[in-house]
């Protein structure tokens, strides 16, 4: 067996540079950013009211000036006016051009409006209030996002204020999830006393759609022939196979012996852990990268967080997300080995807590659904303390 830490090492070597799509920009939410965005021109481009209400020279009003004749209206989006008396008010709407000759905006509801005059009912009125001032978020030419960001509606918007309606991004990798095992029959189906139906591919599948990842699913035999036969078409079609099952010490688990076989290296098919001790990792030359996780969805689960999307985010150039938070009860773990621990987070006092959630095995699937994420125990040790922080692995 390796350690959690040399496995992780090793995904890192195969990790690979995506190569870039322009896809339009719509289409473009939660993938990675393959460019910097520049902002066109100031942000914002004039000098525009934040609130309804009236144009006014501060000057006047502090020069004694309450009641302010209101000789026209600035609406948003049209050119921007001028003022023809400094006592005189222009009525302006949100987001509107502050007129020429103005430089402050009253609210309507600091006003009284009657006969075409505005009455303030302020004491004081400051140069540039309920002004958002041209330039001040950010100046022609500043980057606005750098490459290697993951899209957000946020990114989105600034992205189409600055005019792009296509964007580039990192491709992502073509993946085909695996099922193994003659006791796995079809959601749709009502399993015998001695069957189960699919549900770790399914998982996979819906994870991979997390991160922009439309994936092929199948489902394969605990026959070798069958198995070779389907997975000679894998090899051409995908950069990456996830199998769930059959690569543990079991005599119907064929599929370590299947791929190696068909050419695979196999980069290690061991690890110090729990759960998720069979995980197998190998490489086919110009081919796709596989990832064996053993069967329970407990172990898929955890190996997949872990190590593929080490692999994925690697590729893609960003960071796992993880919170720092304390672990909310002693946990004694004896075996020399790293225990990704289950946990659910609460918050008090400000403070982050990882619960631990008391799995009764790594098939536990109704316990693993309470979970926010995993910390890893180390090997050395088997008493963790109460309040010890940890670095948490978010699903």
């Amino acid at each position: 067996m390796i350690s959690v830490t040399q496995a992780l090492q090793i995904i890192s070597a195969q990790a690979t540079r995506f190569a870039i799509e322009e896809i339009d920009l719509l289409q473009s939410t939660g993938r990675i950013l393959a460019q910097i965005v520049v902002a066109d021109r100031d942000f914002p481009p004039f000098n525009r009211a934040t609130m309804d209400g009236v144009a006014i020279s501060s000057q006047s009003f502090e020069e004694g000036a309450r009641c302010f004749n209101i000789e026209d209206i600035q609406p948003a989006g049209h050119p921007q006016k001028e003022l023809k008396d400094d006592n005189n008010c222009i009525e302006i709407m949100t987001g509107a051009m502050l007129p020429i000759g103005t430089d402050a905006v009253v609210r309507y509801e600091d006003l009284d409006i009657a006969n075409g005059v505005a009455t303030v009912n302020l004491n004081s009125v400051s140069p540039y209030q309920n002004v958002h001032l041209k330039g001040t978020d950010e100046k022609k030419g500043e980057i606005l996002a750098n490459a290697g960001v993951k899209i957000t509606p946020a990114i989105i918007a600034a992205m189409a204020t600055v005019g792009l309606s296509t964007v580039k991004v990192y491709c992502l990798p073509r993946v085909a999830v695996c099922s193994t095992g003659d006791e796995l029959v079809p959601v749709t189906q009502q399993p015998e006393s001695h069957q189960i139906r699919q549900s770790n591919s399914y998982m996979l599948l819906s994870a991979l759609q997390q991160e922009g990842i439309t994936a092929t699913n199948y489902h394969l035999p605990d026959e070798p022939e069958a198995m070779t036969s389907q997975m000679k078409t894998m090899l051409q079609q995908y950069d990456v196979l996830l199998f769930s099952g059959a690569v543990s010490k079991g005599k119907f688990d064929f599929l370590p012996q299947v791929l190696q076989q068909l050419g695979m290296q196999t980069l290690f098919h061991s690890i110090a852990q729990k759960p998720g001790k069979p995980l197998l990792l190998g490489q086919f030359n110009n081919g796709p990268i596989v990832f064996g996780f053993p069967g329970n969805p407990v172990s898929t689960w955890v190996c997949y967080q872990l190590y593929f999307k080490a692999w994925l985010y690697q590729s893609l150039g960003i960071a796992i997300p993880s919170v720092s938070a304390e672990l909310g009860k002693t946990v004694v773990f004896k075996p020399a080995l790293t225990h990704h621990l289950l946990v659910k987070l609460n918050y008090k006092n400000g403070r982050i807590i990882a619960q631990p959630i008391d799995t009764s095995t790594s098939g536990d699937m109704v316990n693993l659904m309470k979970a926010d994420g995993f910390l890893s125990l180390p090997a050395n040790e088997e008493v963790f303390a109460e309040g010890r922080v940890f670095e948490v692995q978010l699903f």
